[in-house]
């Protein structure tokens, strides 16, 4: 069982398209569900965060692997 109710394939897009394509996954879901976005803009880092504080969702992780960044976000009320 996955840890994550829809992926986001950001790869190889450049901001804002991984923030705007995971902003429009979150409209899909209830409360406390969860996306994994994938991405390889390092700007995702800073803005992913960001864009979690501004509407309310929660950063349950992020790691790192080379150029490839993997990030679990749960859907705020």
């Amino acid at each position: 069982m996955s840890d994550y109710d829809l992926e986001v394939d950001a790869r190889g897009l450049l901001c804002p398209l991984p923030i705007l394509k995971s902003d429009q996954a979150m409209t899909t879901l209830p409360t406390q569900g969860k996306i994994c976005v994938l991405a390889t803009d390092p700007g995702i880092e800073r803005d992913l965060p960001a864009w979690c504080a501004v509407n309310g969702h929660i950063l349950v992780s992020m790691t790192q692997q080379g150029r490839h960044w993997r990030a679990i976000v749960e859907k705020g009320s």
